[in-house]
């Protein structure tokens, strides 16, 4: 049986409650993606400024295979909240998203590499591979560059990074590619975890601010 978060970890998960309400209120608004997308970043910048609030068991990476971990979904799933870990030298196969994403980094390091199809259909690299430090942020988007690989950065420890979608991305129908062929085929990611982090119990904060103790 699961034990409730200590009151310690209810208080420090309060940065993606309040990433989470902000988000929502941004979704509420009638934007064009590009105007939704340059106001995320910042929220997603101030989310991962600073470390401490991702629960630990939305950081636990898997010896074989890198994890997913749902941190929330909007109700009308317009946008979705991931956190990625990275075990030592784990890396993606080339895919792409089909909606737009931000990625922050966390801790750790990964690198990617972007890919574009070339006139016989394969695939190419499309600029220079990137490395993503903690408070970095990047953009993937069908409108400017969807399809790429992602890998931890280094060979030796865990890497984190969050992930902001425009859709529930677990349930979103997405394409890996043969690297020589180009070749897609359809995959559904799903997410690594089977619970959500409890983001709304606020009562220990309440209770202190009432000058009550804990029953």
């Amino acid at each position: 049986m699961n034990r409730p978060p200590a009151p310690a970890a209810m208080d420090a998960i309060a940065p993606l409650r309040e990433f989470v309400v902000a988000a929502t209120r941004l979704a509420d608004q009638s934007l064009e993606e590009a105007a939704r997308v340059a106001a995320m970043k910042p929220l997603l910048a101030r989310l991962i400024a600073t470390d401490g609030w991702l629960p630990e068991d939305a950081a636990q990476p898997h010896p074989e295979y890198y994890c997913q971990y749902l941190l929330h979904c909007d109700p009308l799933e317009r946008f979705s909240v991931v956190s990625f870990v990275w075990g030592p030298g784990q890396r993606t196969p080339i895919h792409d998203h089909t909606v737009w994403g931000l990625i922050g980094m966390l801790r750790g390091a990964e690198t990617g590499q972007h890919y574009r199809h070339a006139p016989d259909g394969r695939l190419a690299p499309h600029g220079a591979p990137a490395r993503l430090e903690p408070g970095d942020i990047e953009l993937v988007s069908p409108a400017t560059g969807d399809i790429h690989q992602v890998a931890n950065a280094h060979a030796d420890r865990t890497s984190i990074s969050i992930h902001v979608y425009g859709a529930n991305i677990g349930a979103v129908a997405r394409h890996v590619f043969d690297a020589q062929t180009g070749m897609a085929k359809s995959f559904v990611s799903g997410y690594s975890s089977t619970a959500v982090p409890n983001l709304w119990d606020r009562s220990e904060a309440m209770r202190r601010s009432l000058g009550e103790a804990a029953p």
